[in-house]
């Protein structure tokens, strides 16, 4: 298994958000370039459950959903065209869980079990 997985909702339809772009990378120094890890895209229940290694080490990650490209498929106006989430990572051991839910106007996002 991954040591992120993510699941991204579609507040305003109250579905799933199938087919969303997602990239995970890492930096060093947060304010520097990111590198690449991996790259996935949400299947019909909007899941992403395996999004890199199985292990992470120390330190801050990001993930950016192609949002923009997921309300042009479904042929609605948004404000956002991508979301990015960066987070830190403290426990090498642990499992990390980064849902997202998701309107054409707004976001919000939580650490996941």
């Amino acid at each position: 298994m991954s040591a992120i997985t993510t699941h991204v909702l579609d507040a305003a339809r109250g579905t799933p958000a199938a087919g969303v772009a997602v990239r995970l990378e890492t930096a060093a120094d947060p304010l520097a370039d990111w590198t690449a890890l991996a790259e996935g895209r949400t299947d019909d229940d909007g899941r992403i459950k395996e999004l890199g290694p199985a292990r992470l080490g120390a330190g801050d990650y990001r993930l950016t959903f192609d949002t923009g490209g997921y309300f042009d498929r479904h042929g609605v106006a948004s404000f956002y065209p991508q979301v990015q989430i960066t987070f830190r990572i403290t426990d090498p051991a642990q499992h990390y869980h980064v849902p997202l839910l998701l309107s054409p106007f707004a976001y919000s996002t939580y650490r996941g079990s």
